[in-house]
């Protein structure tokens, strides 16, 4: 099955969990979440402006290109997903 694009499923769980990812060291509240996510919502204050590094598709492009198939790279961050949301007892 060809996946075209990321299926987010906006479950905010990366943007809870950035503690220790070097180029969102600015944006850690200090408890692992960002500054930019809203809690009510789950969604992201600056989207449209958000870092390279929360883009799946331009990290992709820029970087794992080299590594993987879009596909794998998809089913990998898939995968963190499904831990990060397990933790949290999301389905």
């Amino acid at each position: 099955m060809m996946i075209n694009s990321f299926p987010c499923t906006n479950c905010g769980m990366c943007c809870k969990n950035i503690g220790g990812i070097k180029e969102l060291k600015s944006f850690d509240l200090g408890n692992g979440i960002c500054k930019y996510l809203d809690t009510q919502s789950n969604l992201c204050k600056i989207y449209q402006n958000r870092p390279d590094i929360c883009r799946v598709d331009v990290m992709f492009e820029r970087v794992y290109f080299k590594h993987y198939t879009k596909e794998a790279f998809y089913k990998l961050n898939m995968q963190s997903c499904k831990i990060l949301q397990e933790k949290e007892r999301i389905d």
